[in-house]
């Protein structure tokens, strides 16, 4: 796997400073939406920036595919990404796990993070620190997710956690 692996305080501060731009963004309880998005703030962080589009299914259920990955998660995955659901782009364990972790991005409105094994990639060492941000169009219901990536060692993750 040929991904750039980061220290955890490093990735910490990425997600703050995405959260921080995203946060500016609102106006009030409205969300913002991809149209309120400028590239030029983040730059640094857009080589392990995502869109996730939600696709609403007429019985409800929301269904995940990525609108856009930045060009650094290429290494993560092994592959492009970009236009690809779910389902295409993880085994069955692991798509389960996004599919639960962004609906509660779109139900709940609210960001969401974690940390997910890359274990399903055949690099058990690496994890992804991950960032979520719910994105609407309206300002109400949630059309779009940004994410931020950012692989960190097992080792390193346990240490970090350590230290905070």
């Amino acid at each position: 796997m040929a991904a750039q692996v980061g220290a955890p305080g490093a990735a910490v501060r990425a997600h703050e400073e995405l959260f921080a731009y995203w946060a500016s963004l609102r106006e009030g309880a409205r969300l913002p939406g991809r149209a309120n998005l400028d590239p030029a703030p983040i730059k640094r962080l857009l080589p392990t920036v995502s869109l996730i589009d939600v696709d609403k299914s007429p019985q409800g259920t929301a269904e995940f595919r990525m609108r856009l990955a930045g060009t650094a998660l290429y290494g993560v995955y092994g592959r492009e990404i970009t236009g690809k659901r779910l389902s295409e782009i993880y085994n069955t364990a692991a798509a389960d796990y996004w599919r639960v972790e962004l609906g509660k991005v779109v139900k709940e409105r609210r960001p969401a993070v974690g940390v997910h094994s890359l274990a399903w990639r055949g690099a058990s060492h690496l994890s992804i620190l991950w960032l979520r941000l719910p994105l609407a169009s309206d300002g109400e219901r949630v059309d779009m997710i940004l994410g931020f990536d950012a692989v960190v060692g097992m080792s390193q993750m346990q240490s970090g956690i350590r230290a905070a």
